[in-house]
């Protein structure tokens, strides 16, 4: 059963901005583990693909808070979700903390995509209710 459905899109300029004005804080504040040592790799090798994964990454989590209904309020927080690739490149939701109990308690199940362009990034997430 569909739990909830959330889209967003993020303009990477902003992203940018943000980044200029608050410096690595900025992404640290909004990446998880994993997430921020792959931001630093792409962003030491060419600025505009570091910026470009933290604007998909700020996206997908928007999206996520969106299809759980909760908005950015605990359990949801930015570092406590994070989107990381399966071996097959497929993004996936790994959550931590007390955010991943709740998505176990609730027996939910997400299912994400996301996309950049120069300008923009878009992330849906369907997440799904295992009935049992």
């Amino acid at each position: 059963m569909i739990y909830g459905v959330g889209t967003d899109i993020c303009d990477v300029r902003r992203i940018a901005a943000s980044l200029a004005r608050r410096g690595d804080r900025f992404a640290e504040r909004v990446l998880g583990p994993h997430e921020i040592e792959v931001f630093r790799a792409r962003r030491a090798r060419v600025e505009a693909r570091g910026i470009s994964y933290l604007a998909t990454r700020f996206s997908a989590k928007e999206a996520f808070s969106k299809a759980i209904g909760m908005g950015m309020r605990m359990p949801m927080t930015w570092r406590a979700c994070e989107i990381v690739k399966a071996t097959s490149g497929k993004p996936q939701i790994r959550l931590h903390g007390e955010l991943a109990m709740w998505f176990e308690a609730n027996r939910l199940r997400a299912h994400v995509s996301i996309t950049d362009e120069t300008d923009y990034a878009a992330s849906f997430v369907v997440v799904e209710q295992n009935e049992e």
